[in-house]
């Protein structure tokens, strides 16, 4: 079971790594392409927080943004393959964050092809939410492994 339990850890975390990866190697000086794509979201997103919330949103760069997101899903994943804890909460904040940014399909039509495909998506995010979120509750309910070693019943005294 061990090397089951291994190896869809590593199938997992292969997708946050092999995404990390391709960001890595297209980032450049500006980001990438990855930085063009969510720059627009990111202001739509920015937009929608300043007028539904009154909250003023930092302004950031969109590299120091790709940047982070490569950490978090490298890190993450390359910790989550060892059956980290941490590296599970490090991929948990990476899909909180970037996916109502990313697929943002509640700003489009429900009629438009765009639609469909956001939130095809956005739901497969869920879904990957939802299994950290498992692994993490069965990581909690799995007690920690006991010493075998006997330890010697006190003797009563009279």
């Amino acid at each position: 079971m061990g090397f089951v339990s291994f190896a869809g850890r590593v199938l997992f975390a292969s997708v946050f790594l092999l995404s990390a990866y391709q960001e890595i190697i297209e980032f450049g000086v500006d980001g990438g392409p990855a930085a063009k794509v969510v720059a627009p979201k990111y202001d739509t997103f920015v937009n929608h927080v300043t007028l539904h919330l009154g909250v003023k949103v930092p302004e950031v760069e969109m590299k120091h943004v790709i940047a982070a997101t490569i950490v978090l899903k490298g890190l993450g994943g390359l910790l989550f393959i060892f059956s980290s804890s941490f590296g599970a909460y490090l991929l948990l904040l990476h899909l909180a964050v970037v996916t109502p940014i990313v697929f943002d399909f509640y700003n489009y039509d429900i009629q438009k092809p765009d639609f469909v495909e956001l939130f095809f998506k956005f739901t497969q995010n869920l879904a990957l939410f939802g299994a950290l979120l498992f692994f993490l509750g069965m990581k909690n309910s799995i007690p920690k492994r006991q010493s075998k070693r006997k330890v010697a019943p006190k003797t009563k005294t009279v």
